[in-house]
């Protein structure tokens, strides 16, 4: 396969120089994820758009989504960044781990949308009956859920882009689950 190495601001486009810039000031780092996107012209620019457009999710609710498409779809990457972003959130280590896990003993309602994140992911969309009526029993609705779906497509993406390219991970690296459950 052919090394992906990540881009430098010089070597993508303005308009994608101009999100480099951005980041930079909002985040304090280009992450290696969002310049591998900037091999596309307009992929970075789409992407964080979709990413950061309105939904019924707070930030805690959609990083436990993140954690568990990520380790269902086992991409390094991503886990790393959302244990990160999951601490900022106030998700304890053990929080995250079963987050990553698909499940939340901790707080029944977050419990059920992990369970239907990881079920949506892990039967590409044909989600169990019984885990969308968990789901609407814990007191989400179908806005949620549709925003769920959503969700679930964008972290696949991200998913998909490093598990293709494996980019380096350029966050503090999460342990493999299996590993920190033995």
């Amino acid at each position: 396969m052919s090394t992906f190495n990540v881009p430098k601001r010089e070597e993508v486009s303005e308009a994608n120089q101009a999100i480099f810039d951005n980041l930079e000031k909002a985040v304090g780092f280009v992450p290696n994820l969002y310049a591998t996107y900037a091999y596309s012209e307009n992929a970075l620019g789409n992407y964080l758009t979709f990413a950061n457009a309105k939904t019924s999710l707070k930030a805690k609710e959609k990083e436990a989504v993140n954690l568990a498409v990520s380790e269902v779809n086992g991409c390094l990457y991503c886990l790393s960044a959302h244990t990160a972003i999951g601490k900022m959130n106030g998700y304890s280590d053990e929080q995250i781990l079963e987050l990553r896990a698909g499940k939340a003993s901790f707080d029944n309602k977050l419990d059920a949308l992990a369970r239907l994140a990881k079920n949506i992911t892990e039967n590409r969309g044909a989600t169990d009956e019984a885990v969308v009526e968990n789901f609407f029993t814990a007191g989400w609705t179908k806005e949620n859920l549709i925003d769920t779906i959503v969700l679930v497509g964008d972290k696949t993406i991200s998913n998909y882009i490093n598990n293709t390219t494996e980019i380096p991970v350029d966050f503090p690296v999460a342990q493999p689950l299996d590993a920190v459950e033995a």
